[in-house]
């Protein structure tokens, strides 16, 4: 069939996820990983010799291969129901043994669980990426600890920097993101083997030990309670990679605006073929960066629909339910795309060095008006040295002056402090304060962290 949504498009998929992410959410994979949980299931029963061990041994062999999905989807469309076809496809996959298919769990054990393997395999991707990301600019900030450049506050220059410093913000804010995928790593990929309201009656005494047995061979923890109507583990898993897709965002578009003509810093990497504009041929968009920007917005949404999933009524319900069926695969699959995306971009950035020193000196000094109050200030008295600098820094915006020469222009000033002084204060590179060891802090924890 065709593809009616961009995840799965041919011609544009590329831009919104990635082939590897989107064959963990397929629909192969979903089947694969339901049959896995019934297979683990069999086997744990047959252990414990609730059900024969040889019904489970053919049960658990059962692999995708043996099932149509057309007919599947036939199946469940004439019951209405997500996972009875699957389950009654087993059974007579099984022959004599499958009677004893899905013995004692109900649907959402096997949906739930199954989801969680699919989670697990995505979560590795991620995590994956996520340090490939992270080690791009761990190797950005190494090497450009020292580039001068402006920092920006409020859309406009406001002190000296380092592009070393700029991204080691950003890695450190990527290293707090591996530690909280590791952290949520053990709540996230638990499993729920409990039955029709999560109390395993129709195991009688034995209902923890097939969950405890079963989910040991998914390599899955086990609950302390069944959690089909506490979705909070599903809900702040997702809400982490939003919080993972808000940091990329950000970098993306940080990127993007310091490739403005006016700007011209960084650029994405370039090889000719690429197109930026099907009427003005000169264009080299943004292109990676914008559509790495765009897929926070996705992300987020789909984040809130996972929170939406919280809402369950009573033990169980297919409304609150249904959010994180769509939900799980979007997140996984935008994200994963934004984090493709970004690797390219970081792998090939150019940055120019030059204009970054260029536009340090934009504003004929300005940039350092707080170095020249603090020096004022030691003399004159901090409030005082304000009020000389302002007046001198709007003085010199309005009639287009180097701050130097309206400051030495001011006799308050001068009593003090000759021109070589003056000069010497509005030096960018002699403003870079801690920025460069403050790299060094952030490269040494990624050294721990990424190896």
């Amino acid at each position: 069939p065709m593809a009616s949504h961009v995840i799965d498009m041919l011609t544009i998929g590329n831009s919104f996820g990635t082939a590897e992410m989107r064959a963990v959410w397929s629909e192969e994979a979903r089947l694969r990983a339901q049959l896995a949980v019934e297979g683990a299931l069999a086997r744990a029963e047959g252990d414990l010799g609730i059900i024969p061990t040889d019904a489970a041994d053919r049960i658990a062999a059962a692999s995708t291969e043996e099932f149509d999905l057309a007919e599947l989807a036939e199946a469940g469309a004439k019951a209405m129901h997500s996972l009875n076809a699957t389950v009654a496809a087993l059974q007579h996959a099984a022959g004599e043994a499958g009677e004893w298919v899905h013995f004692g769990v109900t649907t959402q054990d096997v949906v739930d669980t199954g989801a969680v393997l699919q989670i697990r395999d995505g979560l590795a991707i991620l995590r994956r990426d996520l340090r490939a990301v992270a080690g791009d600019l761990r190797g950005l900030a190494e090497r450009h600890r020292d580039t001068p450049m402006a920092a920006r506050t409020h859309y406009v220059q406001a002190l000296p920097t380092t592009f070393g410093f700029k991204v080691a913000v950003w890695l450190d804010e990527l290293l707090r993101h591996l530690d909280r995928l590791d952290d949520v790593a053990d709540r996230v990929l638990t499993g729920n083997i409990n039955g029709a309201v999560g109390t395993a009656a129709s195991l009688g005494t034995r209902g923890r030990a097939v969950e405890e047995a079963t989910l040991a061979l998914l390599d899955l923890a086990a609950p302390t309670i069944s959690w089909q109507s506490s979705r909070d583990r599903i809900a702040e898993y997702a809400q982490l990679l939003a919080l993972i897709s808000a940091s990329l965002g950000k970098i993306a578009t940080e990127l993007s605006t310091l490739m403005h003509t006016e700007i011209a810093e960084v650029d994405e990497p370039f090889a000719m073929g690429k197109i930026g504009s099907t009427t003005m041929p000169h264009k080299r968009n943004p292109a990676l960066l914008e559509g790495a920007a765009a897929l926070t917005a996705a992300v987020k949404h789909a984040a809130a629909l996972a929170l939406d999933g919280m809402a369950t009524v009573h033990e169980r319900d297919a409304i609150s339910w249904r959010a994180e069926w769509i939900a799980l695969p979007e997140l996984h699959i935008y994200l994963a795309g934004q984090l493709a995306t970004l690797h390219r971009v970081l792998d090939g950035l150019v940055v120019h060095e030059a204009a970054m020193l260029r536009n340090l000196h934009l504003q004929g000094g300005l940039i350092l008006s707080e170095r020249a109050m603090f020096e004022l200030g030691g003399r004159l008295g901090k409030q005082t040295a304000h009020q000389i600098v302002y007046e001198a820094s709007m003085a010199a915006i309005d009639a287009g002056r180097p701050l130097a020469d309206v400051l030495a222009d001011d006799p308050r000033v001068t009593a003090s402090f000759d021109r070589a002084a003056i000069d010497g204060w509005l030096d960018p590179l002699n403003y870079l304060g801690d920025a460069p060891a403050a790299v060094d802090r952030v490269l040494a924890r990624a050294a721990e962290a990424l190896g």
